[in-house]
């Protein structure tokens, strides 16, 4: 191991150290629900699997009294989470938790060219090849049964560590998990050492879930996805021509009038600007299908069970909110609607995916195919808050800056989970509304219409109710 912060500068520091650790003994445990969930989706499409990778990157302060090193051997050792292996034990998918053992650790100068030549440096220049190092680091699926479920690198300026790149499988770690991560890493990174106890570890979440308790709760929820299932169309959007080469399209929306609409909204009605935006994707939908009733899946966190909060796990799953608009209910009404079902899809996200596919199967509906036919909303923002401050709500401004909403066309896909998917995303100057759809359903023109639509649907609803027909 590499001892001080400040490391041997030349050759020495290009290339691969490692860091050991030891820990408590941990007994094997199942795989958890989010985790079989994710395995599934995994097998029918492993190439999709690196895009999942979640991409992370702590800079070093220049102060930090700790070794770096040192502090990553400590993280590791303080949750077993990231000592854990999934390996096929007697034919049955386990997590296996290493007590012993050592970690990768890529050393990447940021201060060289190529060539080896030394280099200028610049802030700017060391968060790029952070960027470029986890970007190299998630290119590639992990082997979960020989891997540790993170790689990790250091980059350094003079022989300094300045950036700790962490690339987490989605398999181990959710967004709020690898949040605690990275939080912990701060610590150790400023005092050396945390007092505070970690929370539930994967293998803990395992055995929780084989309880009676979680069990009971995984079934109701199993019977509330079927009875919900049940009253779906076939498909949210009919097909209306074939399909494009590449088949999925994936374009952004970017709307200041949007972003400004939504927390007005919010304010009004006092409801999350999430709710607001799964109401008028709902709207949306069913304007555009003709049918009285939709389903809207969303990613649930799963973290309101006691302990649940603190833990090292990758616990979210799908949601399914239905939500029926029979009555063409106006825009204000339709509010507390679509909160009542997201709730109720939220208490209903936390399942054995295997209980699912029987349940699904013995009622004769798909389950995981490879393709789902309705819309799937992520709201992936960094923060999803209603603070007008900074924004003019005079009614003339927002909406003369509908006409600024931008829209770009980003990437295409020969294959993909969802006929439509809506992200909510953060993008300098509004709301990005990012939409992937299957061309023979939404091709280019209509999917570009499509998301103008509901950026003017939430415009015109931060200053009138909307009645039906709503757009």
């Amino acid at each position: 191991m590499i001892e001080g912060t400040v490391l041997p500068t030349g050759p020495t520091t290009h290339g691969w150290t490692a860091v050991d650790f030891a820990a408590t003994p941990t007994a094997s445990a199942p795989i958890t629900w989010g985790q079989r969930a994710l395995w599934m989706a995994i097998l029918r499409k492993p190439d999709y699997q690196p895009k999942i990778n979640l991409r992370r990157v702590v800079a070093v302060p220049r102060r930090a009294p700790a070794d770096v090193l040192r502090a990553v051997g400590a993280l590791l050792t303080r949750h077993s989470s990231l000592r854990t292996r999934l390996r096929t034990v007697d034919g049955e998918l386990r997590q296996v938790v290493a007590d012993r053992g050592s970690q990768p650790v890529l050393l990447v100068p940021a201060d060289t060219t190529a060539d080896g030549v030394p280099a200028d440096v610049r802030a700017a220049d060391v968060a790029r090849v952070a960027d470029e190092t986890a970007a190299t680091l998630a290119s590639t699926a992990f082997d979960h049964a020989e891997e540790m479920p993170q790689r990790i690198a250091l980059v350094l300026v003079a022989g300094r560590v300045r950036q700790v790149v962490i690339v987490f499988s989605h398999t181990t770690v959710d967004f709020r998990a690898a949040e605690l991560v990275l939080r912990d890493l701060r610590l150790l990174l400023l005092r050396g050492s945390i007092d505070t106890p970690a929370g539930l570890q994967s293998v803990d979440v395992a055995h929780r879930e084989h309880d009676t308790a979680h069990r009971r709760r995984g079934e109701r929820a199993v019977t509330h996805w079927v009875a919900g299932y049940g009253r779906l169309p076939r498909e949210t959007l009919p097909p209306v021509g074939p399909p494009h080469s590449p088949r999925f399209r994936r374009g952004v929306l970017v709307s200041a009038a949007a972003d400004t609409a939504v927390r007005m909204i919010a304010n009004r009605h006092q409801v999350t600007s999430s709710t607001v935006i799964l109401a008028a994707t709902s709207l949306v939908l069913a304007k555009w299908s003709g049918n009285d009733v939709v389903g809207v899946y969303t990613m649930v966190s799963n973290r309101s069970l006691p302990g649940y909060d603190e833990a090292i796990a990758k616990l979210n799953q799908l949601g399914m909110v239905v939500v029926d608009l029979t009555d063409r209910p106006a825009f204000a009404d339709l509010l507390p609607r679509v909160w009542s079902s997201a709730m109720n899809a939220y208490r209903s996200a936390y399942y054995d995916p295997a209980d699912m596919r029987t349940a699904f199967e013995a009622a004769g509906y798909p389950y995981a195919t490879g393709i789902n036919a309705h819309c799937y909303l992520n709201d992936i923002r960094l923060t999803t808050d209603a603070d007008l401050f900074g924004h003019d709500t005079d009614p003339a401004r927002v909406r003369a800056a509908l006409a600024g909403s931008s829209f770009d066309w980003t990437e295409s896909f020969d294959a993909f989970t969802w006929r439509t998917r809506i992200e909510i995303v953060d993008r300098p100057g509004g709301l990005g509304l990012a939409l992937t759809a299957d061309t023979a359903h939404l091709p280019p023109d209509r999917a570009e219409r499509f998301l103008r639509d509901l950026d003017r649907l939430l415009v015109e609803a931060a200053f009138h109710d909307v009645p039906w027909p709503w757009l």
